[in-house]
Formats: C-alpha cells, structure tokens, sequence
C-alpha cells in the first residue's frame, strides 16, 4: 500500500490547473478556469476547475474531484494507480507501507523478465519466422511487447546473473519448483507476450508453444498481482479507443488481438484462456461500450459466445455476437480479408437473438416434447431480463418456436427489483472505519481478528475486498475518493470499533432471545453477552470475535 502521508505530500507538489491541462485546454473565467467537459458532450463550457481549491466540478454532468480523481476517470484508473502515474509524471517518490514492498520486488522481476524475452526474440530465427508467416509485423511486436521464452537453464541463469532472488521469481510466477524442491522456469520455448494492468504495468505472461508441447497457451499462475478471471488481454492499449468509439471487441486469443489491433480495430481485447465470466464485468463495464464477442464458429467457440451473451444479456450489456466460419478466426481475416472482417463486426448477432436462436437449435422442435425443452430453457433465460427487453424479444422466440406469445405470460407483477448496496442505508462510521484502513493497511490485521465481514452490514463487500486486498473494487475506489468520509486517528479509530462491536452484540442479544434455539446454549449465549463480553467492552477492551458466539 502507498502510504497515506506520501499521497499526502505528492498532492501538495501537484497543481490542478498544470494536471487539468495537460489533457484539455482550460481558458482563465476570473479566478477559474473553464473548459468542455471531457466526460460529457457538451457546446458551452460547464467544467469548472478552482486553483485555490485545487479541484474541479462540471455543473452538467456532476463530475469533480481534485487532480488524482481527474486522471483516474480520464485515464481510467484506481486509485493507486492514478497516484503511481502523477507520481512518475511529476518525479515524485512515492513510500509504500511494509505490505506493499514485495509488490515492488515482483513487479522488478516482471520487468527484468520482459527485457529478457524481448531481447531472445532477436535472437531465434524460427520464432521470428513463426510470427512472420502469422502476419504479426515489427510493429506489432514491439506494440506488445511479444518475446521468446529459450530454455529452463537460461532462465535461471539469467535470475543469478542479476541478483533476482529465486523466490521472489516463485511469487512474481516466472518459476516454479518440482517435486524436490528444484526451481525451473514455467515458460519455456514459447513466443511470450506480456499481461498488463489496466494502468500499463507488466503483471504475467502468456506462452504460445512452438513445439509439440499438449499446452498450446499457458499463463501465468495467480499471483499478488495477476488474477486472469478479471484481467483483458491487451486492454491497455485498447482503453482509449473503447472509450472513444463506445465498442470494446472481445476476442479469443492474443494473437486475434494482435493482429486486429494491427489493421486498425484498436479496441480489441481477449480473456486469457478463460470463458468470460462476472468478475470482467467492472471491466467491460468502464465507459458503457457496445460488447462484441468475436468467437470461432466452432462447436467450443459457439458454446462459449453462448454462455457469455447469456451473461451479458442478464447484466443489460448492449452489443453482439460475430462467429467466424471456415475455421477462420480474427487473426486469419485481418490478413487476408480485412473490409470482411469490417464488415462482419459491423453487423453483430444481437445477445438476446443469439441465445434464443441458439437454443432452438440445439433441439429438435419439429418433436413437441423437444419443442416443449427449448421452450421452457427460452422461458428461464427471458426471465433473467428486464420486462422491457422480454416483451421486446417474446415475438422472436415465439415465431422461432411457432408457438403463441401468450405462452410466455409475463413477469411485470413479480419482476425482481435488482438491489444494489448503494441503494441502502450506508453507515458513517463503518465508512470512516474502512477508509482509515484503506489509509493504513497495518490497522486491516488488527481488525480481522475483532471486526468480522458479517457484522459490516451493507459495507460487507468493501470490508472482504479491503480484507483480500483488493484496491480496484468499486467499492474501496469510491471509499478511497470520497473526500466527505473522514480518516480517523488511532484513538477514534479503536473506539468506533468498539462502539460497532457494542451494538452488534445488543442486536446479537435481541434476536438470541427471539429465536428458538435449544435452552441451554440460548442461556449461554446471553449470559456470555451479558456478563463477559459488553463488560469488557465497556472498559474499552477490543474483545476478540469468537465465532461459536452465533445462533
């Protein structure tokens, strides 16, 4: 973690105006400085930036913040992130606190290792002639990054030879270690490409082989810093152009990307040997895009395109399918076909259309008891929609089936409402609590053992992602941002976590002595509370959480 008083000194070197600036032009209003809003469209300028109050606010979207919080929604940023990038823009060290020191040493390992692949690609004709028949130019190569994994040995070597700590390689996921206890590198004669955080940093690896080896891709293991199930290949690089276009093209591979981005389709990204699953969700979601799903149309190319819309269309993303037939694949047309390959992506399946057209076709609907499955497999997918988009597609699904529309009825009386937590109730003080904590990650170990997740309430999710230490989770972000939620020092800090606890247990209380538990562990229970625990904590002692206190 960054520590909180180094945030705090890099914002006092940082001018707004200077930050601001250097992404739109600003004009001098009397004793602010105006501009178009950048998130928003607009012909009259509304987006006010204050040199005396070092932030900014637009009066026609409600965008504002200070400078940090401007490079995070312009660059689409955490938190730590936005800090890193004005901090190496504007040549300030940044202290990190002692939990963040090994993310440091991985990411030097990560870097070393990328100089190291780059470096042996020169260095092997075949690999070099692999990419060339694959249509990849020098561009592209250096674009992203693409390298050659040589052998085990000169790995290893390599790590000895600049003093890389082997384990430190074992936690950045560059090695591994066998049965007895020997190191050996994981990527090994395979074209490298590097995996990158949305910020551009270096975080794993991807292998494609050149030999008979059964894995033809391999990543790295999930590390501190790689976690592929919410990671896009390439998006990086992609990010401006999603943003600018409205469409994020997702693809199967690295090589698709490579080469989509090489004829001019810059906001393609690929999930890394993963199907597409919730945790990209955040991710797809930055910036509202179109989705598009370029797939292969084989049969797994198919099922995967399948289970996504069916997720992409249950969370209302907007976008489409494109499956490319002949055993073609993105990578193949962008070399040989490129106005095809516009012309395919120009014109998507929608998701609700291909779902419901995919699976009709799975059965026979000429048998009515085959007719009646599909039917009823239609049914529970509409049903995960809103009204409005069910009424809008029951049509198609009832021609397809050629059946009545009135067979699907309809769920506007009983629609589930979609709840999400900032619709309820939040609590000050555990606000307070988490973003101290988010301050000074030392406080976060001391909490576990007092504070669990459950009694957090409506703020449990931020709590568990503070917990894993997970900084880009929408909720620690907007904790982290909110400048109305105020830091505690040491001594409020342990007193609201004792209030917190007090009231827990007298809640606790209340229901122990509604429920119907068994006499014996009932009256147990309420004398623990009674005469143990709120004493103590009355004192002003954190008492331990102890997890057989519970009905």
């Amino acid at each position: 973690m960054i520590d909180s008083a180094s945030i705090e000194g890099l914002k006092s070197t940082l001018d707004i105006i200077d930050v601001i600036g250097n992404y739109i032009e600003l004009k001098k209003a009397g004793a602010n400085y105006k501009a178009n809003c950048p998130f928003h469209d607009e012909k009259t300028p509304s987006f006010v930036v204050s040199p005396s109050k070092q932030i900014y606010h637009c009066f026609g979207c409600g965008a504002g913040g200070d400078a940090i919080k401007f490079v995070m929604d312009i660059e689409k940023l955490s938190y730590p992130e936005a800090v890193e990038k004005l901090a190496s823009i504007y040549n300030y060290t940044l202290r990190y606190t002692k939990s963040n020191n090994g993310g440091n040493d991985l990411k030097r390992v990560l870097d070393a290792t990328q100089n190291w692949y780059t470096k042996n690609l020169d260095l092997v004709p075949f690999a070099r002639e692999y990419l060339k028949n694959r249509g990849v130019n020098q561009n592209s190569i250096e674009k992203f990054g693409i390298g050659y994994a040589t052998s085990s040995n000169a790995f290893i070597d390599f790590l000895h030879s600049h003093h890389i700590p082997l384990t430190q390689a074992l936690e950045a996921g560059t090695v591994a270690r066998d049965d007895n206890g020997r190191y050996y590198a994981r990527l090994i004669e395979r074209i490298t490409f590097p995996i990158h955080s949305t910020a551009g940093a270096i975080i794993g690896f991807g292998g494609r082989t050149l030999t008979n080896h059964p894995a033809k891709y391999i990543n790295s293991p999930q590390t501190k810093l790689f976690n592929k199930s919410r990671l896009l290949f390439g998006y990086h690089l992609a990010k401006d152009a999603i943003y600018r276009q409205k469409e994020i093209i997702v693809c199967e591979g690295y090589l698709d990307v490579i080469m989509m981005h090489q004829v001019g389709f810059n906001n393609s990204v690929a999930t890394l040997g993963t199907a597409l699953t919730s945790d990209h969700l955040p991710l797809l979601h930055k910036g509202n895009p179109k989705v598009i799903l370029a797939y292969d149309g084989d049969n797994a190319g198919v099922n995967a395109a399948l289970k996504a819309s069916k997720l992409l269309a249950s969370h209302s993303f907007e976008g489409g399918v494109v499956l490319f037939l002949d055993n073609k694949d993105p990578a193949d047309m962008a070399i040989g076909d490129k106005q095809g390959l516009a012309k395919l992506i120009s014109h998507p399946t929608p998701f609700i259309e291909f779902v419901i057209t995919q699976i009709a076709h799975s059965y026979n609907i000429l048998n009515p008891y085959e007719k009646e499955k599909a039917f009823i497999e239609i049914k529970i997918f509409l049903n995960t929609l809103s009204p409005i988009l069910q009424d809008s597609y029951i049509p198609l699904a009832s021609s397809i089936l050629s059946i009545s529309p009135h067979m699907f009825g309809t769920r506007r009386d009983n629609y589930p409402k979609r709840i999400n937590n900032s619709q309820l109730k939040q609590d000050p003080a555990w606000l307070s609590l988490i973003k101290t904590m988010i301050q000074n990650s030392q406080l976060i170990n001391e909490a576990i053992d007092i504070l669990p997740p459950h009694i957090a309430g409506v703020h449990q999710e931020a709590y568990k992602a503070l917990i894993r230490g997970d900084t880009n989770h929408p909720d620690i972000i907007k904790i982290s941002i909110d400048e109305t939620i105020p830091v505690l020092d040491d001594k409020m800090f342990y007193k609201t976590i004792i209030t917190q606890l007090k009231r827990y247990y007298k809640q606790l209380l209340s229901t122990i002595a509604k429920s119907s538990i068994e006499y014996e562990k009932k009256s147990w229970l309420i004398r623990k509370i009674r005469t143990d625990i709120l004493p103590r904590l009355e004192k002003g002692e954190l008492v331990p959480y102890e997890s057989n206190i519970t009905i």
